[in-house]
């Protein structure tokens, strides 16, 4: 008898221990929280357009993670925007570009649970500060190449009837590079029916040689200076697929290609400065618009391309551009800016018209 109750003993504190462990199983799981944020706390120079992301140990319940879990404010200002969740990363995309030079800080509170309902374990909130222009851009001297509306290195070729309205200039190549607008010979320069001002070339007479190498030395001065310009406004915006967008002032940058598949917007007044930085190509699809807003004016919108630059059929474009591989004009395009590559141009029943 001793011996079976000493045994139902056991059987029932067994039980007891086994249900215990049971209930408190839970307690004993390791409770998620993020382990990784972007911006990274404490980063500076954070571009204007980007976006804020957490990343969770393990997955979470996607209707927790929201904008009253996540949340991002400069001092005590709520930044409006929107939250996504996926895998194990929350994102949270501002409705309107952040404030430059200004410190910003991202909270997950524990509203944001796992898929057993756990609270992370404790809220984490992170700091970062702007990059950007904290005042006007300073506009990108041209030098002697601003008395061109189209300025060359190797070539200017042309096809169709253009509507050039300002000089045309092409050094160190020789007048015979510049084809298709049939050129009458005057003494140190030449006309066309097709140009509203002069062609030059480096085998024309004094003083032309000379004053053009100086303007090729200022064109490739100035886009060096609008390449080289430090702490952009915008990173990668669109990842280059900026059709659409309204384009604020300040200094853009990609290290890729751009594309404008839709018209654009460039929007601000008159003393506003823009400037694009493009490590690729730079593609305006045919019939597209890019329209000027507030007051913003061609000659104080520069665009950098390393690579090529190329306007489909009637598009429009508006600034000066500065290339180093070449530009295309395709049927019926026009440009209200300066085009000076340092290679060649290209040009079909094209209008260029110099910026007031």
């Amino acid at each position: 008898m001793k011996i079976k109750n000493i045994l139902t003993s056991i059987v029932v504190v067994s039980v007891i221990l086994f249900t215990g462990c049971d209930k408190n199983d839970d307690t004993d799981t390791p409770l998620s929280f993020v382990n990784e944020t972007l911006p990274a706390n404490n980063t500076a120079g954070v571009s204007r357009n980007a976006v804020i992301t957490a990343t969770f140990s393990e997955a979470m319940d996607a209707s927790t993670i929201n904008t009253s879990s996540f949340m991002v404010k400069q001092g005590t200002t709520e930044v409006l925007g929107s939250v996504n969740y996926s895998g194990d990363t929350a994102t949270f995309s501002p409705t309107e570009n952040l404030s430059a030079g200004k410190i910003y800080t991202a909270t997950i509170t524990k509203a944001a649970k796992d898929l057993s309902g756990h609270s992370i374990e404790s809220e984490m909130v992170w700091t970062f500060t702007t990059g950007g222009t904290l005042t006007t851009l300073n506009s990108v001297s041209l030098g002697a190449s601003a008395n061109y509306v189209i300025l060359a290195k190797t070539a200017v070729n042309n096809s169709g009837t253009s509507i050039i309205t300002g000089d045309l200039g092409l050094s160190p190549a020789a007048t015979s590079y510049i084809t298709g607008l049939a050129l009458t010979d005057a003494t140190g320069y030449a006309t066309s029916a097709q140009i509203t001002g002069k062609a030059f070339a480096a085998d024309m007479a004094d003083p032309t040689p000379i004053n053009l190498t100086t303007a090729v030395e200022n064109m490739i001065t100035a886009y060096n200076d609008a390449a080289g310009r430090p702490s952009p406004d915008f990173v990668e915006l669109a990842t280059g697929n900026i059709g659409g967008k309204i384009l604020t002032p300040g200094l853009y940058k990609w290290t890729n290609s751009v594309t404008i598949p839709s018209s654009i917007t460039i929007s601000g007044t008159a003393n506003d400065v823009w400037i694009f930085q493009i490590s690729g190509d730079l593609n305006m699809s045919a019939g597209i618009n890019m329209t000027l807003a507030g007051g913003a004016q061609a000659k104080n919108i520069f665009w950098q391309v390393a690579g090529e630059a190329t306007f489909g059929t009637t598009s429009h474009f508006e600034g000066i551009l500065l290339s180093m591989t070449g530009i295309t004009f395709q049927t019926g395009a026009t440009m209200n800016g300066r085009a000076l590559a340092q290679t060649a141009v290209v040009l079909d029943g094209t209008s260029v018209t110099k910026p007031q």
